[in-house]
């Protein structure tokens, strides 16, 4: 008898025990206790560390901007300093490349008049070789005008001396 009326008590109650009346002065009792609970947790030891580390990632945070804002100047230090190095070098460069040619200028004109010197040179030797050439022909060709003259009147049958043909070879040679 004493399973029948637990089983009828059973059956008369509510399925769910937190929906039961008579039981929420307790479940409210414990659930403000175990918020209060949670809240002191939480206060005294959870937010303090999460404040600390989210205040260490802040300082990190801003440190790291500090330095990579340094870093930037320095970059733009660097970079100005390799700019005015390389300008330098261009200039360097454009200098020696100036002297190069003007030395290279200077030995070509030396160079030139030597060369030149040296044609005016064969020139004249050619002209005098050629003066020589051209005295030595005429003096070759008055001797043969003098012989074959001589000839000529030989075989005509006339008797001429040499100092009336010299002369007549001379006048001719001349104009």
């Amino acid at each position: 008898m004493a399973t029948e009326t637990t089983s009828a008590a059973e059956a008369s109650a509510p399925g769910m025990p937190q929906l039961d009346v008579t039981t929420f002065g307790n479940q409210i009792f414990w659930l403000l206790l175990a918020l209060v609970a949670i809240y002191f947790v939480l206060s005294r030891v959870a937010l303090p560390r999460i404040a600390a580390i989210l205040a260490e990632r802040q300082g990190t945070i801003t440190n790291d901007i500090a330095a990579a804002e340094d870093l930037k100047a320095k970059a733009e230090e660097a970079e100005a300093a390799y700019d005015k190095a390389l300008a330098d070098a261009r200039a360097e460069a454009q200098r020696i490349s100036a002297e190069t040619k003007a030395t290279i200028q200077a030995d070509l004109d030396v160079a030139i008049a030597k060369a030149d010197a040296e044609i005016a040179a064969k020139a004249a030797e050619s002209e005098k070789a050629i003066a020589e050439i051209r005295a030595g022909a005429m003096e070759a060709v008055t001797e043969v005008a003098k012989n074959t003259a001589q000839e000529i009147v030989a075989v005509l049958g006339g008797k001429a001396d040499a100092k009336s043909i010299t002369s007549a070879v001379t006048a001719r040679m001349k104009g």
